[in-house]
């Protein structure tokens, strides 16, 4: 394939990827119009990034005030204990929702480079079942933890490159704050 063919499929993926990005849920034949594109060009750029693992999901995102939970982060220092035997412990923990028998969900779990060496972001009921989660975090793998952090975040101004559309009721927290 020529370089300058090779350069444009790029162009025209990263397009649609932009597209997918601000609306994930968005139809075919709009991305197409957005992009300039035929709706079978869409297609075929689409099964493409799916089929070479580019795009791996589609989410929602649900307003966490209507569905009755709060947005935890964990963040988590390792310890110097080698690891290596837990991890496909670990990951198979991670393809059943670690956490669900909880009443956890984990939208992002992590590997980080800083300070802290995972992160996880999950929503909860309320302040008591997250902890629990991190209660049972830190009992389950206490010899591979250092350090154990969590916050809740109290709003979210983006999730997801996606602007909350409950922005302006931000002006309204620092007024009382």
């Amino acid at each position: 394939m020529a370089k300058s063919s090779k350069k444009k499929i790029d162009q025209d993926e990263k397009r649609v990827i932009e597209q997918l990005q601000q609306n994930s849920n968005e139809s075919i034949d709009k991305i197409a119009k957005t992009c300039g594109f035929s709706r079978q060009k869409v297609w075929r750029i689409i099964k493409r990034l799916e089929n070479n693992k580019t795009i791996w999901g589609y989410t929602a995102i649900p307003d966490k005030d209507k569905q009755g939970v709060h947005h935890y982060i964990m963040l988590i220092k390792r310890s110097n204990e080698p690891a290596a035997d837990i991890i496909d412990s670990v990951i198979d923990q991670f393809k059943k929702y670690t956490g669900k028998n909880l009443g956890v969900f984990i939208q992002t779990a992590s590997l980080l480079q800083g300070e802290y060496d995972l992160v996880f972001c999950f929503t909860a009921k309320d302040i008591m079942v997250a902890k629990r989660f991190m209660e049972f975090i830190k009992k389950k793998y206490s010899i591979y933890i250092k350090d154990i952090m969590m916050m809740e975040d109290i709003f979210s101004i983006r999730i997801s490159g996606m602007m909350n559309p409950k922005v302006d009721d931000l002006k309204e927290y620092f007024k009382t704050t």
